[in-house]
């Protein structure tokens, strides 16, 4: 799970023994920093290193892969490469040759995993050593941009409201969200939801239905109440058992979800939104 954002990762925040790599104070320059950026950017990346093929790869990721492909930080060469170095293919090659690389919209295989069958764009970034060498390759991933051409084409971003008393994972809905290209803010209790209601305007309620001191419904009632056209997407552990006599459209996802199913939900949103006069 990821952090909650309220501390800064380094490699230096790991311990490495275990690790082919050892202390990060002796790791060349170009790793060092390259390994800080990725474990302090809140978006999936991961690193291939050396001719060993050593893997790092940041909390973000680890999410999205699931359990199968190991525990932070990396560090050791991997069983079977991972998902986005094997669908790569020769713009990995072309990362290893010096030149940055796109590979648009590759289908991930990840075993059990957040982000298993949706496509991601992979941009693939050579890393040079002191002497100029490729020493390593950074793959960023970013949910393909056909993922966001219908949200674009039924009036741009979402603006969403996310509503979740566990901070890990509020955090975490809101990058994914943000990943997606929407505008996400997030709070852990119905009455700072309420007091963003009054002061901005939302597309989309994101919210548990179990929260401290209000339920998700009582406060997606209040909500919908001052503003009839807001979505209304329930996340539950609970099934739909607490939402059957809701008397309003909503939207709901079972925890765990997927990170399909979230964009699919995110989708009939945007276009009951956009089917509105």
């Amino acid at each position: 799970m990821l952090s909650t954002g309220k501390s800064a990762l380094s490699s230096s925040s790991f311990d490495w023994s275990a690790s082919r790599l050892g202390d990060p104070g002796t790791w060349p320059q170009a790793l060092r920093l390259t390994a800080d950026l990725l474990f302090n950017i809140p978006l999936p990346m991961l690193l291939v290193w050396g001719g060993e093929l050593t893997v790092l790869f940041n909390e973000a990721y680890a999410a999205l892969a699931g359990p199968a492909y190991g525990k932070l930080p990396g560090g050791n060469v991997p069983a079977v490469m991972p998902p986005p170095l094997a669908a790569a293919g020769d713009a990995l090659q072309q990362a290893w040759q010096g030149e940055a690389a796109l590979a648009a919209a590759r289908k991930l295989n990840f075993a059990g995993g957040a982000g298993s069958d949706l496509p991601y764009d992979l941009y693939l970034t050579p890393v040079r050593d002191a002497d100029g060498r490729v020493g390593g390759v950074l793959c960023a991933l970013s949910p393909a941009q056909g993922q966001l051409a219908e949200a674009v084409e039924t009036g741009g971003p979402l603006r969403i409201l996310v509503v979740e008393d566990n901070l890990d994972s509020q955090y975490l809905v809101c990058e994914m969200l943000r990943a997606f290209g929407h505008e996400a803010d997030g709070v852990g209790h119905p009455d700072d939801a309420l007091a963003r209601l009054v002061a901005g305007r939302y597309d989309v309620l994101f919210t548990d239905v179990s929260l401290p001191g209000m339920s998700g419904v009582d406060l997606a009632r209040r909500a919908v109440a001052d503003a009839p056209g807001m979505q209304v997407i329930f996340a539950s552990g609970y099934g739909d058992t607490l939402l059957r006599h809701v008397e309003f459209p909503y939207l709901s996802l079972q925890k765990p979800y997927e990170l399909d199913q979230l964009q699919q939900a995110l989708d009939q949103a945007a276009r009951q939104l956009s089917s509105r006069p």
